[in-house]
């Protein structure tokens, strides 16, 4: 029987082992896709111009501040769940920021 040590030296193997047929066919893979590219004219426009699983940070501004609190001085956007201070308000024109 197998013990529970020697699978996961087994697992160490396999996991060392995928990476390195990973890392080996993956620079096939890309030449084959470049040369590809290059014989069809493709650009990376063409096909969406961005990497895939990546997002851009901080692409999005903020968003300035619209009402304001006068006892506290805490700001709010106007945005998503509105806090304590302002949610019970029938008018909240008194809390806007000039």
């Amino acid at each position: 029987m197998t013990t529970y040590k020697e699978l996961l030296a087994q697992k160490a193997k396999l996991d060392a082992q995928l990476e390195q047929m990973r890392s080996e066919e993956r620079a096939g893979v890309i030449e084959e896709i470049r040369q590809k590219m290059s014989d069809y004219q493709i650009t990376l426009d063409d096909i969406g111009g961005k990497a895939i699983g990546r997002k851009a940070k901080g692409s999005r501004s903020p968003v300035e501040p619209k009402y304001r609190d006068p006892l506290t001085g805490q700001e709010w956007v106007g945005r998503g769940r509105a806090p304590n201070w302002i949610k019970e308000a029938p008018n909240r024109d008194k809390f806007l920021i000039k």
